[in-house]
Order: C-alpha cells, then sequence, then structure tokens
C-alpha cells in the first residue's frame, strides 16, 4: 500500500457529522489551540484499523502523511511509526543492531517532523511509545538529555508536550528523573494542556514508581502549582490527603 492510496482511502471515508463535531472538540476556531486544522470526521479506532491495512507503506513516504492536511492521516502517519518502532522494541531486539538502526531512524524522523503533532491527540497516542521509550533503549543518536531538552525549551507548546508527556513510559520503566526535571521545567507554564499534562504525569510517575517521590515534589511545589495541574496529580490519592495538598500554603 503506497501513501497515496492510504490518503485516497481515508478521504473516502469522510464523515461530515461527525466532523463538525470533532472539530469543536479540538477547539480548530479563530484564536483556539488548534486554530485551522482540518478534519475528515474519523474517529481513533477507525483510524487504527487503516493502520493495520497501511502496515506495508514504505518508510520513506511515511512524511506524506505525516504532513497531510487532514488531521487523521496526519494520525495514521504517526501511528505507523509507533506500530514499526514497538516491533523494534521488544526484549529479543533491545539490544540488535539493526533494530537500533531502524529504531533510531523512527526518532529522527518523528522530531523533523513534529511540529505536525499539533494537537494533544497527535502528541499523547505518539509520543510515549517512540520517544519515552527510545530514552530507555540503546542508540546512537546521541546525547538524549540535550534532545529532551530541546523540546522542553521549544516555543512550540506540542514539542513542549512532547518532553512531557514522554515520561509516561519512563515512569513505566521505574526511571521517575525524566518526569520529575520537566515536571519542574513546566510548572509555570501558561496553557492549560500544559497543566493538564504536567498533572497526569506526575500522578502517573506516583504510580508507576513510587508515591513518596509524587508527595515530595507536592511538598516543594503544591502551593505554586495550577489548580489544575495539581486536581490531575493527585486524582487517585484518597479524599483526606487530596483535600491536604489543595490547601496546601507551602514548605514550614
Amino acid at each position: 500500500m503506497t501513501a497515496k492510496e492510504v490518503i485516497q482511502y481515508m478521504e473516502s471515508l469522510r464523515n461530515e457529522e461527525q466532523r463538525i463535531g470533532l472539530m469543536r472538540f479540538f477547539k480548530t476556531g479563530k484564536g483556539e489551540y488548534g486554530e485551522g486544522d482540518e478534519f475528515l470526521g474519523l474517529k481513533v479506532p477507525e483510524t487504527r484499523e487503516v493502520v493495520k491495512y497501511a502496515k506495508d507503506v514504505p518508510f520513506e513516504e511515511i512524511p506524506k502523511l505525516l504532513t497531510n492536511r487532514y488531521h487523521e492521516i496526519r494520525l495514521c502517519g504517526f501511528l505507523l511509526l509507533v506500530k514499526r518502532f514497538e516491533e523494534l522494541a521488544t526484549k529479543k531486539k533491545t539490544n540488535d543492531e539493526s533494530a537500533i538502526e531502524v529504531r533510531d531512524a523512527i526518532v529522527k524522523m518523528y522530531l523533523e517532523y513534529a511540529n505536525y503533532a499539533n494537537n494533544w491527540d497527535l502528541v499523547d497516542l505518539s509520543a510515549p511509545k517512540i520517544i519515552g521509550h527510545w530514552l530507555m533503549l540503546p542508540s546512537h543518536l546521541g546525547d538524549k538529555l540535550a534532545t529532551m531538552d530541546g523540546l522542553a525549551k521549544s516555543d512550540s507548546l506540542w514539542r513542549k508536550r512532547i518532553s512531557m508527556v514522554s515520561s509516561w513510559m519512563t515512569s513505566h520503566y521505574e526511571d521517575p528523573s525524566w518526569c520529575l526535571r520537566y515536571a519542574e521545567m513546566h510548572l509555570h507554564h501558561p496553557h492549560d494542556l500544559m497543566h493538564k499534562a504536567v498533572g497526569w504525569m506526575l500522578r502517573e510517575m506516583g504510580k508507576q514508581v513510587n508515591m513518596d517521590l509524587l508527595r515530595d515534589f507536592l511538598e516543594r511545589h503544591a502551593h505554586e502549582m495550577p489548580r489544575t495541574m495539581l486536581r490531575y496529580a493527585i486524582e487517585k490519592m484518597g479524599e483526606d490527603e487530596r483535600q491536604y495538598w489543595m490547601k496546601y500554603t507551602g514548605p514550614k
């Protein structure tokens, strides 16, 4: 299957009623975070079905999907990268040299076209399983910390979100350092989407690694965290502890 065939097929699935709803849901109006994005009206499970049939699209053609005008076609491209990365990230292939080379090529492509992951779903469905997983695997791409800091310090909201939500996978591997680093870095970001991302990743870090690490972070920062961020971070705690952190005024 070629990229052109994938595009033609996905365009044939256009659903006008769903398209209108998705454009509202993903805030595509003037001045909103998804301003100008265009949709076909496909839900994520429909796009995942396309990915199954498009699994043999040549690697060099995937950018034609990543740069497409339609949100769902870009998502298809990113999910194809996820699928290929995961196939090369099994325990058996972790240290396989040829697998490392292709994983690195996928990461390079992802980073090159990251600006096209220009909404939270495109980021959240791809970054943890590509960039987050890459952080935990052998690679020849050089300084991973510098790469992640570059994303975190970018002017792009979406690149910043990539740096944060990638820590879902690193926390799954019981490495809290990435989450804590970028939670600190993004603590005062002005956008609600980053507040949600930071709080979500802190919650996952506490669940996957150690709740006391989350409590230590809250001891230092709960009093200055945006309320949405804090609510997300403490969501799985008991009622009494949630109330404690919501009323917390800072270290004594």
